[in-house]
Parts: structure tokens; C-alpha cells; sequence
């Protein structure tokens, strides 16, 4: 093994990423990302793949350290290449240095935690260097949901011992994450009978109206003490002033602590019935990602984590449960004890002000090398 890179080398590296803007709208600013990434996964000897996952989504990337012939059970490290931003967004917060801090758009979530893993990862390639075949997935849409890439990282969890993700330490104090909420969508259409809204509005049956019971219903379920939100996040309808409405939709998004509320949820949900006469409900509704739970595995590959990194320099706190979703969601959901919010630490993730702190990255990157080469 060779030492680990330098913060200068760790600095330059991250700052050439986060240059390359891949929105998870842009296909090709996401294939430009991977295009990066496997360049550098191959210069460090790693056995790379490049997986097209169709024209609407950037590819898949998969580096590992895993011999010829080695089946054993590993280490799932997974990370995502898109973010939220579009481009044009390096002008509004350019890659730049100010003190303790690098900016720019994806720095935090997540191109400081690839990196991270990344150099770690390479500092292993030789057989035996870890106890346990390492698997680095990258997927192009973690953003929007995971959805071309699900398959495959429910496929590489299944032969995973651990789950490791490279999404960022929580703010203020770099804890990792053993707990998420599940996440899910409803999209509700109303059909109603459109009427000249001045000479037979009787006629009419408005699909707005309809909605709008049907929002508070959904709002309603909503229960703060058991972990549960719902969300109208969008809605539209209508289409001139002067006609009763005959179509409204909205768009909500749910969050759940477990798999008991999930299922509350999605079945009050698909009971929803219209309220007003001669209207029609259209109820589309998912379970996007599955609860991260915390587990005792998970507790027990915590506590051996944080003695890496105390080795390392520093105190890895946990994190409470939190509301937002990642693919550890789907490695945790199949049993795999799962570690999340592994990478970089800093703040502002899916603002302009995102970015990372420069002087945890050596201690950052050497609890990864300590993390994938003793993990057993």
C-alpha cells in the first residue's frame, strides 16, 4: 500500500469533480462525471465497469478491488453521480476556497465522499489487502429516485456483508446516519364535468373542488408523534375562468418511520373517495424507497466504524433519523447492516452556499482506508 493522497492532492481532486456539473437532468453531464471517475478507477489498477442504463439516464459505474474468482460476501459502497443542481450553476457558486471551506455545486452531496471512498479504495487494490471483497457502485439518479438503477443495487446487495454510502455526515458535527424515513409519492388525478361557469354552472362538476377536500384529507394524515408527513407538493388545474373545471391533479409526497406506517399510509391513500357527486378519483400511488430501520447489526457495524475512526482522529457521532432518502434505504430494507452519511463533512447540501470541510478530509480519508481494509 502506498500512502494515502495528500489534503493539497484530496483538494485538487475534488475540485476537478465538482467542475464537472451533472445534474440529474443532464445524461450527459452525468456520463461526462462517470468519465472522470472511471478514469481515475483505472489509473489505480481497480477492475472497472461502465453499465449503460438507457438515453434518459447517465451509466452506471462499478469499481472493485475483488479478485478473479472471489464470490465472498463483501463490502457494498455505494454513491450517486447526479445532483440536484442544473448547469449554470457553477456561476452562481463557483468552485472556489474561502478559510476552512470548498464550495461549489455537488461538493458536499456527493463528489467529496466519492472522492473520499474513491482514494481510499485505491490505496487497496492489491489481493488481500482488505478482509473483504470491496464493490464501489456509483449510480446516475439517486436523486430522482434511483429508479433505472434500483435493480442493480438491490443486486449487488445481495451478496453484500455491509452496506456502506457515501452520502454526506450530517452538519455540524459529521455523524452518520443509521436511520431514514421511507419515502413515496401519490399522484392524484380528479375528473369532474366541465359547465359555462355563468350560464350552467349547475351543470358542472369541479374537479378543484373535489381536489380540495381531497388535500385536506391528505394533509391530514400527517402525524408528527409517529414520524409521518404528507406533503400536497404540486397542484394544477382547470383551463379558462369562465368553465367549471374539469380536471385538477396534484402531486404529494409521504414520508414514513417503518414499514407498519408505510403500509397505513399507502392504504388510506388508496381508499381515498371523492367527496362530491359525479366526479372520479385516479389514484397512482408508490412506495419509492423502503424505511432505513436501525438494526442491531447496524448498531454493531456503527460501533466498530467509530472505533476506525477514532483511530483516524475523530469522534463519528450518530445521527438521528432522518427524513430524507438514499439507496441505503434499499441495502438496509434487505438486511444488509448499513452505515449512511459516511462522506464529507460540511453543509448546505441542495443550496448555493454547498460545501465541504477542507480539514477533515485527511482524517475523512484515512477512517475510509481503515474502514474498507479492516472490516472483516
Amino acid at each position: 500500500m502506498s500512502a494515502l493522497p495528500s489534503t493539497e492532492a484530496l483538494v485538487a481532486g475534488i475540485q476537478s469533480w465538482v467542475r464537472c456539473e451533472s445534474p440529474s437532468n443532464s445524461p450527459e453531464g452525468v456520463t461526462k462525471m462517470a468519465a472522470l471517475v472511471e478514469a481515475q478507477a483505472r489509473a489505480a489498477g481497480l477492475a472497472v465497469e461502465l453499465t449503460s442504463l438507457g438515453a434518459d439516464t447517465g451509466p452506471l459505474l462499478y469499481a472493485t478491488n475483488r479478485a478473479a474468482g472471489d464470490t465472498r460476501k463483501g463490502i457494498l459502497v455505494l454513491a450517486h453521480l447526479d445532483t440536484v443542481h442544473p448547469i449554470g450553476t457553477l456561476q452562481e457558486n463557483p468552485c472556489r476556497i474561502e478559510g476552512d471551506r470548498l464550495y461549489g455545486p455537488g461538493s458536499y452531496d456527493m463528489k467529496g465522499g466519492i472522492y473520499l471512498a474513491l482514494a481510499a479504495l485505491s490505496n487497496l487494490v492489491k489481493p488481500g489487502s482488505t478482509q473483504l471483497p470491496v464493490d464501489f457502485l456509483m449510480v446516475p439518479d439517486e436523486e430522482t429516485g434511483s429508479h433505472a438503477s434500483r435493480a442493480s443495487i438491490e443486486r449487488y446487495a445481495a451478496n453484500a456483508k455491509y452496506g456502506l454510502v457515501c452520502e454526506p455526515a450530517r452538519p455540524n458535527g459529521g455523524g452518520c446516519v443509521t436511520a431514514r424515513k421511507g419515502t413515496g409519492m401519490l399522484r392524484l388525478n380528479v375528473k369532474g364535468r366541465p359547465a359555462h361557469a355563468g350560464m350552467q354552472h349547475e351543470k358542472g362538476r369541479s374537479a378543484i373542488r373535489e381536489m380540495a377536500h381531497q388535500v385536506l384529507a391528505l394533509e391530514a394524515m400527517t402525524d408528527y408523534e409517529r414520524g409521518v408527513t404528507v406533503s400536497v407538493g404540486t397542484i394544477a388545474g382547470g383551463t379558462v375562468t369562465n368553465t367549471v373545471p374539469a380536471q385538477c391533479r396534484c402531486v404529494v409526497d409521504f414520508r414514513v418511520p417503518d414499514m407498519g406506517a408505510a403500509e397505513d399510509v399507502l392504504r388510506r391513500m388508496r381508499n381515498l373517495c371523492a367527496v362530491g357527486p359525479d366526479v372520479e378519483l385516479d389514484i397512482d400511488v408508490e412506495l419509492n424507497r423502503p424505511p432505513m430501520v436501525r438494526s442491531d447489526a447496524a448498531v454493531a457495524l456503527l460501533e466498530m466504524a467509530q472505533g476506525y475512526a477514532r483511530e483516524a482522529g475523530f469522534e463519528l457521532a450518530e445521527a438521528p433519523m432522518t427524513g430524507g432518502g438514499s439507496d441505503a434505504n434499499f441495502t438496509s430494507a434487505m438486511g444488509v447492516p448499513t452505515l449512511d452519511g459516511l462522506g464529507a463533512d460540511g453543509n448546505g447540501a441542495h443550496t448555493l452556499d454547498e460545501y465541504i470541510l477542507i480539514s477533515t478530509l485527511q482524517t475523512r480519508v484515512k477512517f475510509w482506508e481503515l474502514l474498507l481494509r479492516q472490516l472483516a
